[in-house]
């Protein structure tokens, strides 16, 4: 199963990449596959690349699920 999440640009740099905070974690991707990606955008990421923009609500829905999930998780007995 994979998995994709969506962060926030935070820093653009050459050579097509960038910095993405997902959680307070900041990781450096690739925007090779996205085009038009601006510091404040949310990207979904996966394996090192970001995979396209999302919006912002729809991110901070996703966000707030993986969140809850985690909460969940760390209740199970």
């Amino acid at each position: 199963m994979c998995l994709a999440i969506p962060g926030r640009i935070t820093d653009l740099f050459d050579d097509d990449m960038a910095r993405v905070e997902v959680g307070g974690v900041g990781k450096d991707v690739s925007l090779a596959l996205v085009e038009g990606a601006e510091v404040g955008d949310y990207v979904i990421i996966h394996v090192g690349y970001a995979l396209s923009k999302l919006d912002p609500d729809e991110a901070e829905k996703t966000l707030a699920l993986f969140a809850e999930a985690g909460e969940l998780m760390a209740a199970a007995p």
